[in-house]
This record gives C-alpha cells, sequence and structure tokens, in this order.
C-alpha cells in the first residue's frame, strides 16, 4: 500500500500542480464521469478549468484539496466556500475525483473526511453535492453518510452526450 498524503493547496501549489490536477480530470471524463466536460477531453482541456479554480482559492471562496501517494497528485475535492449572505453555515462538495489507475486505495474516503474536516474549521456544517444518478459516485456517498435528497432526471449529459440524471445529496455535520 503506497504512503497516502492528503493536504491542502494555496493559490502556488495549485499552480505548480496543474498538469497533474489537469491529467486526473481529463482522465476520469474519458472514464465516463459525468463532472461538466465532454469527451474527448485532454489534460490540455482541463487548464482553464482550473485556472479558475487557482482563482477561486486565491479568493478564498474554495478549499482545494489533494490526494498524494508517492508524491504524485491522484485525487482532489473542493469544498466550495463562498457561499451567498444567508448560508454561512454551508458549502458544497465538488469535484470528488480520483485518477483511475489510483481508485481502491481509499482516496475518496481520505479525500471526503479532508472536505468534512475542512468545512467544521469553516464553521459549515451543512454540505450538500450533486452527483450523476447511477454513477459509482452515487453508492460512495451513501457509504459515506450522506442523505439522499432527490433526482433530477436528464440534468447534464454524460461526457459521450446521453443524458443522465442528478441525485442531490447534503451531509450535517451538526451534534445532535
Amino acid at each position: 500500500m503506497p504512503q497516502v498524503t492528503i493536504r491542502t493547496l494555496t493559490p502556488s501549489e495549485t499552480k505548480a500542480a496543474l498538469p497533474a490536477l489537469a491529467e486526473i480530470l481529463s482522465d476520469c471524463v474519458e472514464g465516463g464521469a459525468s463532472v461538466g466536460f465532454m469527451s474527448p477531453h485532454t489534460p490540455d482541456d482541463a487548464i482553464p478549468y482550473w485556472e479558475g479554480v487557482i482563482r477561486a482559492v486565491a479568493e478564498e471562496n474554495t478549499v482545494l484539496i489533494v490526494a498524494e501517494t508517492d508524491g504524485d497528485i491522484l485525487g482532489t475535492v473542493q469544498l466550495g466556500i463562498g457561499t451567498m449572505p444567508n448560508q454561512p453555515h454551508r458549502a458544497d462538495l465538488k469535484k470528488l475525483l480520483v485518477h483511475r489507475k489510483a481508485r481502491g486505495l481509499g482516496l475518496s474516503r481520505l479525500l471526503m473526511d479532508a472536505a468534512e474536516s475542512a468545512a467544521a474549521k469553516h464553521r459549515r456544517h451543512i454540505l450538500v453535492l450533486d452527483t450523476a444518478t447511477g454513477s459509482p459516485a452515487e453508492s460512495i456517498y451513501e457509504k459515506f453518510g450522506w442523505q439522499r435528497v432527490g433526482v433530477i432526471p436528464q440534468y447534464a449529459l454524460m461526457p459521450d452526450g446521453s443524458y443522465c440524471g442528478s441525485t442531490f445529496f447534503y451531509k450535517s455535520l451538526a451534534a445532535d
């Protein structure tokens, strides 16, 4: 089992990690993940997206967390904390991405745990996300204790252009 490091990136670290982040996003899209992009999707196609993430991290609207094994970034998740004034307690979980070559190592769990810790640090206790209905991620979120809210059919497109529904989840971090 390789050594895994989970850490939050600064804007300059995010910029330095652009090639790895672009490779992960491209790999996930080419693997069929409905994460907002269409196939074919090359690492070069992913650069503008990640440049936007750099800006969001610099503006403190996004927390970018990565998973590294042997110094290589192989997974990432984002916590959107730039919410409206009436939502200071909420955050959006975005783009849980794990490169196909690193699946099965538990990176999703480690990234999600880190995102929840970051949410608590930022005093966010309601987390929300959406994922493609029927995708492997859908069962992962349920396993991690997220509550299914509902499904919107034909919400987005899969990378191949076919329609997919989107399942919405939330998780409360507040003590009962």
